[in-house]
């Protein structure tokens, strides 16, 4: 891969690793709700977790994908329900917590996610298109994963650190609920949109 492949990958995944969607979002929301350092598990699975997607998906899975609408047609479905559970779930996080039963996102639970999130899905077989030429494709395969890993790991933990930081402004019980529920709100109305849109 060029010099000048890597610039471009790495741009992109600047640019679409600290922009607001379903992972960041929920990074935010675990940073104000759990703390920073209780949302580590969760930043490392996203950090992680999507550049295994991105090197799997590099390898020659994507193309399964892109030629099966069904496949894509269930994948978009499920990852559409599951972003309106996961905002329900982020909306009830501040009450859950007040009654001592919520807990943020683990390693797994944060790199399982990847698989159904239907941004990171979108991102994932692009990559491979515009970056594999299939000329070393475990060598570009591992380097657009590891361009991910790098950028992803300092936005992961960036999200999280800005709702930790905010957490003292959020700190009183009605604060906390109103900020889960917007967060929880924008997280569902992006699974509605994906629903609704195709």
């Amino acid at each position: 891969m060029s010099l000048d492949a890597v610039l471009a990958l790495a741009a992109l995944a600047l640019a679409s690793t600290w922009t607001p969607g379903p992972n960041n979002i929920m990074l935010a929301n675990s940073g104000a709700t759990f703390g920073w350092r209780a949302t580590w598990p969760h930043a490392f699975g996203v950090a992680l977790g999507f550049p295994l997607m991105v090197f799997v998906l590099a390898l020659g899975l994507g193309e399964l994908f892109r030629e099966h609408a069904a496949l894509r047609e269930g994948l978009r479905w499920a990852g559409a329900a599951l972003l309106v559970w996961l905002g329900w779930r982020i909306g009830a996080a501040g009450r859950a917590q007040a009654q001592g039963r919520a807990r943020p996102f683990t390693f797994a639970e944060a790199a399982a996610f990847q698989w159904i999130n239907p941004k990171a899905w979108a991102m994932a077989v692009s990559i491979p298109a515009a970056f594999v030429t299939g000329a070393a494709p475990i060598r570009e395969a591992l380097v657009c994963a590891g361009v991910f890993a790098a950028s992803g790991l300092g936005s992961a933990h960036g999200w999280a650190a800005f709702g930790a930081a905010i957490r003292r402004l959020l700190a009183t019980g009605r604060r906390l609920i109103a900020f889960n529920a917007v967060m929880g709100l924008m997280v569902a109305a992006s699974g509605v949109w994906l629903a609704v849109t195709g």
